[in-house]
C-alpha cells in the first residue's frame, strides 16, 4: 500500500464515529456491558459504570439516534417549537440555555424547529408528530384554546406549554404570573403619584393578554387611577410602529403619565416616543417594563423594572417534558413563578 493510500486510510480512520465496539475494545468489557453501563443498568458495578461514561466521554462517544429509535422506539429528542421572527432574541437564547441545562446529562437532544409568521403554528407540530421527530415538544407563544396542545393531548404527545391554556384540559406548563405583574406596575406608578396611565399589552389571542389586561385593569380600581386607551400597539409591533404612536399619544392634551410594558423591546421604542414628544423620562413620565436581562438601567437609569427569567422558563419545561416522558402525571408538571418587585437604578 503507497503512504498516501496509507493517510487516507488513517484520516479516514480518525473521523469514523466511535460506536460500543470503540468502547468494548478501550475498556476491555463485552458491548453488552458497555451498553448497560451507559444506562447506568444497576447491575453493572459503580466502578464499571464511571469508567465507561468517562471513556465515553473522552472519546465523543454518542448514541447513533436511527439505531437506538429502531431499538427502542424512542428518538430521544426534545424539540422547541419557536416562531423566530416574533420571539426577541434573549428570550430563544436564554430559553434554549435552559432547557440545555436540563438536558445535558440525560439521553436526549434538544433541536429548534422554527415557523415564520405566514405559516399555521400547528404545521410544525403535525410534522413533529407525524414523522415521529421528536420524544417530547415544547412550544410558546400559547392561546387559551390551543389547537397544538389539543392535537398533542389526542395524539398521547408529550408536550408542555410556555403559558397556560384555558380548554379545561390538563397538560404541563410554565408561566410568568403577568397578571400579578401588571398588577404591581399599577400599584408602584400609583404610589410614585401616577394616575394616568396606559398599558403595552402582549399580542391579542394569546393566554398572557388576557391576564396582563385583567391584572391592569383590576388594579386601576383598586388605586382610584384611569386608564389612557393605547389600544393601536402591541409589544409584536415593530419599534418604528410603537414610537411614533407614542410620540402621538405624548402630544395630546390628556397624555399618560405612567406606562406598563410588556417586553423591553417595546420599552425602547416606549422611551423614543416619549422624548420625541420633547418629555422626560422620570419628571414627566414614569414607565414600568418586564425586562429578561439586565439592559434596560443601562439604557434609561429612570427606568423601573420587573425581571422575568427565561432561563428558568427553559429549566421548567424542560423537566416538565422529561417528567411526562418519564411518566409522571401531567398536573403534576406545572409551574406558576410570581414576579419579583419593580426595582428602580441603584448606583
Amino acid at each position: 500500500m503507497d503512504r498516501d493510500q496509507t493517510d487516507k486510510d488513517d484520516e479516514a480512520s480518525a473521523h469514523e464515529r466511535p460506536t460500543l465496539k470503540t468502547l468494548a475494545f478501550m475498556t476491555g468489557l463485552g458491548v453488552t456491558t458497555v451498553s448497560r453501563a451507559l444506562k447506568d443498568a444497576p447491575e453493572i458495578g459503580a466502578e464499571t459504570r464511571r469508567r465507561v461514561q468517562l471513556v465515553a466521554r473522552q472519546i465523543g462517544y454518542r448514541p447513533n439516534r436511527a439505531g437506538v429509535r429502531l431499538r427502542t422506539g424512542k428518538t430521544n429528542v426534545i424539540s422547541l417549537v419557536l416562531n423566530t421572527e416574533r420571539e426577541i432574541m434573549s428570550f430563544v437564547s436564554d430559553i434554549i440555555y435552559g432547557v440545555s441545562e436540563v438536558i445535558a446529562d440525560t439521553p436526549y437532544h434538544l433541536i429548534v424547529t422554527p415557523y415564520s409568521r405566514s405559516q399555521d403554528p400547528l404545521d410544525p407540530v403535525k410534522y413533529l408528530v407525524e414523522s415521529g421527530s421528536a420524544d417530547g415538544v415544547i412550544i410558546s407563544r400559547t392561546q387559551p384554546n390551543d389547537p397544538r396542545a389539543r392535537y398533542m393531548l389526542e395524539r398521547g404527545i408529550p408536550f408542555a406549554t410556555h403559558g397556560r391554556t384555558d380548554m379545561g384540559l390538563v397538560h404541563p406548563y410554565h408561566d410568568f404570573d403577568n397578571y400579578a405583574f401588571a398588577a404591581e406596575a399599577v400599584r408602584h406608578l400609583a404610589g410614585i403619584g401616577r394616575r394616568r396611565l396606559a398599558l403595552v399589552t402582549p399580542p391579542v389571542g394569546l393566554t398572557y393578554y388576557g391576564h396582563t389586561v385583567n391584572g391592569f385593569a383590576d388594579a386601576l380600581g383598586e388605586v382610584d387611577a384611569s386608564e389612557v386607551p393605547f389600544n393601536t400597539v402591541s409589544i409584536d409591533q415593530s419599534i418604528d410602529q410603537i414610537r411614533t404612536r407614542t410620540s402621538q399619544l405624548m402630544r395630546r392634551d390628556v397624555r399618560p403619565d405612567g406606562f406598563v410594558s410588556s417586553a423591553a423591546a417595546a420599552t425602547l421604542a416606549i422611551v423614543a416616543g416619549i422624548e420625541d414628544a420633547g418629555l422626560k423620562l422620570g419628571r414627566d413620565v414614569d414607565v414600568v417594563s418586564k425586562q429578561s436581562s439586565e439592559l434596560l438601567h443601562l439604557f434609561r437609569r429612570e427606568l423601573l423594572i420587573v425581571n422575568e427569567d427565561f432561563r428558568l422558563a427553559g429549566t421548567e419545561l424542560a423537566r416538565a417534558v422529561l417528567g411526562w416522558i418519564g411518566g409522571a402525571a401531567p398536573g403534576s408538571l406545572q409551574t406558576v413563578v410570581k414576579p419579583g418587585d419593580v426595582v428602580a437604578y441603584q448606583s
